[in-house]
C-alpha cells in the first residue's frame, strides 16, 4: 500500500486548497475493494485492508488536515458486484478513492464508475492491458506491472533463441486473453494472429 502513501503525499501537495474543496463531508474516504473470501483472498484481501490502514496510521492518519477513513468491501471476485459497490460508495457513502481490485474484470468496471462518478481507482494487482490501454481514463492508475511486459518480454526472448513453436494454454477470463494476445503481437504480425 505505498502507492496510498504516495498518492496522499501527492494530493497534499500538488492540489493544496483546490483538493480540500474535492474532499466529501472533510473527511478523505478509501475504500479497499478486494476479494475477502474468495479464491483471490490470500492474494490482496483482508492483508490490503489491513496494509491501507497501516498506511493511513503512518501517514498520520490526516491529508490536507482531514482524517483519513478506510473502509472495505467484498467483490468476491464478479465485476458487477464490484462495480455496484463502487457505485454505492462513490454515490451514497462518500468514498474518494477505490483500491484494490486484484482481479482484471472487475478493475476495469470499477475504473468505469470512477471515470464516471470523478473519482480515483487505482488497481494494485490487474496486469490486463486494456486497464492501462484501451479502456484507460484519467481517474485511474496501475500498481504493478501489465501483461505487456510479462509477455512481451518473455516472447522476444525465447524467439531470440530460435523458438518457433507455440502452444497457448489461455485461462478463459480477461487476464489470460490479454496476456495471449500480448505474446502473439510480440512475434507475428496482426495479419497472422487468430
Amino acid at each position: 500500500m505505498l502507492v496510498l502513501a504516495v498518492l496522499l503525499i501527492s494530493l497534499a501537495s500538488a492540489y493544496g486548497a483546490a483538493a480540500n474543496a474535492q474532499i466529501s463531508d472533510n473527511l478523505v474516504r478509501i475504500g479497499v475493494l478486494g476479494d475477502l473470501s474468495g479464491v483471490y483472498a490470500d492474494f490482496g484481501g483482508p492483508g490490503d485492508v489491513v496494509a491501507a490502514r497501516m498506511a493511513v496510521e503512518d501517514f498520520g492518519g490526516k491529508v490536507l488536515g482531514k482524517p483519513i477513513d478506510v473502509v472495505a468491501a467484498d467483490h468476491q471476485s464478479k465485476a458487477d458486484i464490484g462495480a455496484a459497490i463502487a457505485r454505492q460508495w462513490f454515490d451514497a457513502d462518500k468514498v474518494d478513492m477505490a483500491i484494490g481490485f486484484d482481479n482484471s474484470s472487475i478493475a476495469l468496471a470499477v475504473e468505469q464508475v470512477a471515470f464516471q462518478k470523478n473519482r480515483i481507482a487505482i488497481a494494485g494487482a490487474v496486469a490486463t492491458t486494456l486497464f492501462t490501454g484501451k479502456s484507460c481514463t484519467p481517474n485511474e492508475a496501475a500498481w504493478l506491472h501489465d501483461n505487456y511486459a510479462l509477455a512481451n518480454t518473455l516472447a522476444r526472448s525465447v524467439v531470440g533463441r530460435g523458438g518457433d513453436t507455440w502452444f497457448f494454454i489461455t485461462v478463459d477470463y480477461t487476464f489470460g486473453h490479454s496476456l495471449e494476445a500480448e505474446a502473439k503481437s510480440a512475434f507475428w504480425p496482426a495479419a497472422e494472429r487468430s
